[in-house]
């Protein structure tokens, strides 16, 4: 019985989460804020530290909270996203604000850019296709050597009070935070990237990031 319910829900989370990103891309802002309970831009944000090259490439850039923040610091941001309707979302947010949107339609499968052309690339709280051997061959190839990948795959709400005792449940038991599983960094090491696993703490959550390295002998 609970392994039914268990496909059931991830079959209703995996419909729900497609609508949200497309269709109902312009409710995006609203759900991710509501469901962090106001943590989703700061979680994003997290990556900035590690982030220093000129020219960065984001994967998944959703609505476009990175990618405001690296403009905002100087950076040369491109932003790739898979949504048409999430490149509009971004696109608008982008320009409401003054900046100039650097966006490309796009798969991680099949990335648009030359050999060696990235220092960075960052993506945070991708779905599984950052694990796809397609996707990591390409970032590695756009990547210069010594570059970096930089991956945000999950954060936790680590707070005592009742309400995050409550959302820390939820994100648990539809596999938004699952525990940590070494395993999930071993197509990054057979896709011969140097893996570092850092963490990140903030507002009550605790912020995984894997930092992976091309080497400079490549």
């Amino acid at each position: 019985m609970l392994n039914m319910f268990n496909r059931i829900l991830a079959q209703f989370l995996k419909i729900f989460f497609d609508f949200l990103y497309h269709q109902g891309a312009w409710t995006y802002d609203l759900v991710s804020t509501s469901v962090s309970l106001g943590r989703w831009k700061v979680w994003v944000e997290s990556v900035l530290p590690y982030v220093s090259a000129e020219c960065v490439l984001e994967l998944g850039h959703g609505p476009g909270y990175l990618q405001s923040a690296l403009i905002e610091k100087g950076i040369r941001a491109i932003g790739l996203d898979e949504s048409v309707q999430m490149g509009r979302q971004a696109y608008s947010k982008l320009r409401k604000e003054g900046l100039s949107p650097r966006l490309v339609t796009g798969q991680a499968q099949r990335l648009p850019f030359r050999n060696n052309f990235f220092q960075q690339v960052v993506s945070t709280f991708p779905t599984q296709y950052i694990l796809a051997q397609e996707t990591l061959t390409e970032i590695f190839r756009l990547l210069t050597p010594g570059g970096s990948l930089i991956v945000l795959p999950v954060a936790w709400i680590t707070g005592s009070a009742w309400y995050d005792r409550m959302l820390a449940g939820l994100f648990r038991v539809t596999g938004q935070a699952p525990e940590w599983d070494v395993q999930f960094i071993k197509p990054f090491i057979e896709a011969t990237f140097q893996v570092q696993i850092k963490h990140q703490y903030t507002q009550s959550s605790k912020i995984l990031i894997v930092l992976c390295t091309k080497p400079r002998n490549v």
